[in-house]
Order: C-alpha cells, then structure tokens, then sequence
C-alpha cells in the first residue's frame, strides 16, 4: 500500500508503483514516473517528465559520523531534480543535492548533499558522488567511479570506470588534516582513463587526458597526454582529438 501526504503537490499523469511513500511538501511535476517501493522525503522538488526507478530513496538527509571530517550537522535546502531525469533503481540522491534537467543517474548510484549535477550529465552504475562536489553539464561518470567529497568537475569530462579522487594528504591522520581537505579540480574537457587515481587538489587541466591506471600526483597542463605512477608527460592529445572539434560540442 502507497503512502502520499496531502500536503504534497501532485501534477498530471502520475504513474507510481506499489509502496511508495511520498512525504509532505513535495512537489512532482506533470508525466513522472515512479517505480515500487520509492521513498521521496520531505520538501524534495521533482520537475516534469522524471523517471524514479524500484527501491530508490531522494531527499535523504545525510547520517553523522561522531569522527566524519566533512559531513556537517546543518539544515539543508531541499532535493531539487530538474526535468526530464532518470534515476535508476537502488539509488540514493541526498537532501540538498541538485540535479539539472536531462540527466541520467544509473543504477546503485549515490549522490551526496550539496552536491550540483549540470544538465544531459550520466553519472554510471555504482558511482559515489561525495558531498560539497560540483559537476557540469555534458559530464560522462561510468561505472563505479569514486568521486570525494570538494571535488570540481567542469563540462564535457569524461570519467572512466572505477577511477578514484582522493581529497586527504594525511590518510586520516592529525586534526590538522581538515584545514586541507580538497578535492581534484577536473577543468573542462580533460579525460580520466579507468582505475586511474587523482591525489587531493590536483588540478586537470583543460583537455588533458589521464592514461588508464595512472596515479596523478601533480597539476597537468592543458590538451597534454600523461601516463603511469607517478604520472608523467608523455605527448600532446591529436588534434583531432580535442573538445572544439568534437560535433556534440556546444559552446
């Protein structure tokens, strides 16, 4: 039996599965689709056209750890999904996350609180978006990438299976280590190889490319191709290879 509070704002067409329970003050637009055993907490914001996929729960808000460096006890805004998103089953997308129009969450994804998705960006099966992480639009996230929390992502990256970003030099240790939490800064265009790891802070330069199992450990330049652990230089991204020329691009 399915659960939705009548202070909730319900639009046209609403198709829902079994057991899904809609808590007070959301808002779904018009033609959204909603799997069995759904969970949309209190306040989240779902635009037209949306797909929610089974067992999948939105507007989360996030659990403490008594030692979590990052999270923090504050009140959120909340979920806000744009139109015409799909997010697939077993997907967890936390309180104060925003994601933009178009884009695609795959399957056993989870997407923390305060956490930007720009538009037609796909986040892959089993990704970890942690929180304070920005994303833009066009973004390719494959399967199981681990993206830490304070990471930047600019448009148009691609990110392949199972790479890592980091965001903590000291690996846990001494309290000093919060004063430098910083995710990799990814610039516009710059392609990460699969099970590649990007240390804290490092930036990716525009048009980089990042080879396969590449450990980076130092800012790259642009539209430059590097390779092995540590990452080295290794040549320059063909020219027919860079963003501009690209016939999906969009300036």
């Amino acid at each position: 039996m399915s659960y939705i509070s009548d202070k909730s704002k319900i639009g046209e067409n609403l198709k829902a599965g079994e057991n899904v329970v809609i808590e007070s003050d959301v808002q779904i637009g018009d033609n959204v689709t909603i799997g069995n055993n759904v969970v949309i907490k209190k306040g989240t914001v779902i635009g037209n056209n949306c797909v929610i996929a089974d067992n999948t729960v939105l507007g989360k808000e996030p659990f403490k750890a008594s030692n979590s460096a990052v999270t923090e006890k504050i009140e959120l805004p909340p979920l806000v999904i744009g139109n015409a998103v799909t997010i697939g089953v077993l997907s967890v997308v936390y309180r104060g996350a925003k994601i933009s129009d178009e884009a695609f969450i795959a399957d056993l994804a989870s997407i923390r609180e305060n956490v930007d998705i720009g538009i037609k960006t796909i986040i892959g099966k089993g990704v970890t978006v942690e929180n304070k992480t920005k994303i833009g639009k066009y973004v390719k996230i494959e399967t199981e990438a681990y993206i830490t929390a304070l990471s930047e992502i600019g448009d148009y990256c691609f990110i392949a299976p199972q790479v890592t970003f980091t965001n903590d030099n000291f690996l846990g240790r001494t309290e000093d280590r919060k004063n430098h939490f910083k995710g990799p800064v990814i610039k516009k265009g710059a392609r990460i190889g699969a099970n590649a790891t990007i240390l804290p802070g490092v930036v990716i330069e525009k048009d980089t490319l990042i080879a396969a199992g590449s450990v980076v450990t130092k800012n790259t330049e642009p539209k430059k191709i590097y390779l092995g652990s540590p990452a080295k230089y290794f040549g320059e991204v063909p020219e027919e290879q860079l963003l501009k020329n690209q016939t999906y691009y969009k300036k």
